[in-house]
């Protein structure tokens, strides 16, 4: 059992990477085998999401409980504000507790789409920095992390704006940071200067998610907003239409990005694995990890 906060002080990259509720039943087993795979890769956390409204919390539950106390991986638990009021929110961390998660990631999520405007509108928590703050004036023993996003938010009214906005989840009690993805490394570059010049010093890990088909980028960029370097375009119109070729060059990318962030001192590679265990050990053995 341990504080994922704790990780960033030993003055190395912290590795981690992202698993999710398959939406079949079917695949539901299957996650299990992945994870013990993920256990053998050795990440230093894996984080656990949520469906729209906590839509499948009940499988985020039980991934989390075998991931933490089967594959003997260290969890952080996403938790969501449109999925949550103050009483669901105290009865699932209730849950993690009773299974020895320690650790969880504050986000609003996404509005369910059968969710009315008068509940949208009227939930306990509008935002994820009043459910870190719940959090700690409850007393509630965990280590929180906070999202940002190098992009900006896609609903905030500018870049300042958002800056701002991360900085209310630290001070509400956030520990640390994951970014959204992105495929430039400026954009985290600054993101992360901005911050360090409000005073915003927790650690941040860079999101990293290797495009292994021309398909999945044109889906990533419309729900991330996240901008294509010219880098990256060019490869997908050379190899896009070659799988193979695709996925070996996707990898190479975000080998190449995740070595420079490295250079450059980050606190943490943060990796968007789709569910793909082969893609964290290609990336992290890669990487020295």
């Amino acid at each position: 059992m341990g504080k994922i906060v704790d990780l960033y002080k030993n003055n190395k990259t912290v590795f981690s990477c992202e698993i999710y509720p398959p939406k079949k039943e079917e695949e539901f087993n299957n996650i299990h085998e992945k994870l013990t795979r993920l256990a053998e890769i050795g990440p230093d956390f894996v984080s656990v999401t949520y469906g729209a409204g906590g839509s499948n919390a009940g499988k985020a539950i039980d991934i989390a409980d075998f991931a933490k106390n089967k594959a003997k991986l260290e969890v952080l638990s996403h938790i969501t504000s449109v999925g949550f009021n103050k009483e669901k929110l105290l009865e699932g961390l209730k849950k993690f507790n009773e299974i020895g998660i320690e650790n969880v990631l504050v986000l609003r999520g996404d509005r369910p789409k059968t969710m009315t405007d008068e509940e949208y509108n009227s939930r306990d928590f509008q935002h994820a920095n009043e459910m870190a703050e719940f959090i700690r004036n409850n007393g509630l023993d965990f280590s929180i992390a906070g999202a940002c996003y190098p992009h900006k938010h896609p609903e905030a009214v500018s870049e300042d704006d958002d800056i701002r906005n991360t900085k209310k989840k630290v001070t509400s009690g956030c520990e640390f940071l994951i970014s959204q993805l992105f495929f430039d490394n400026d954009y985290f570059l600054r993101l992360q200067e901005n911050l360090r010049k409000l005073d915003v010093n927790v650690p941040i890990s860079a999101g990293i998610m290797p495009i292994t088909s021309a398909k999945q980028l044109g889906t990533t960029v419309t729900l991330s907003g996240t901008t294509v370097p010219e880098k990256l375009s060019d490869l997908i119109s050379k190899h896009g239409d070659n799988p193979e070729e695709m996925r070996k060059y996707g990898i190479e990318y975000a080998i190449r990005q995740s070595e420079d962030l490295i250079k450059r001192g980050v606190d943490g590679i943060h990796l968007y694995i789709m569910n793909k265990p082969e893609l964290a050990r290609e990336i992290f053995q890669a990487l020295g990890h």
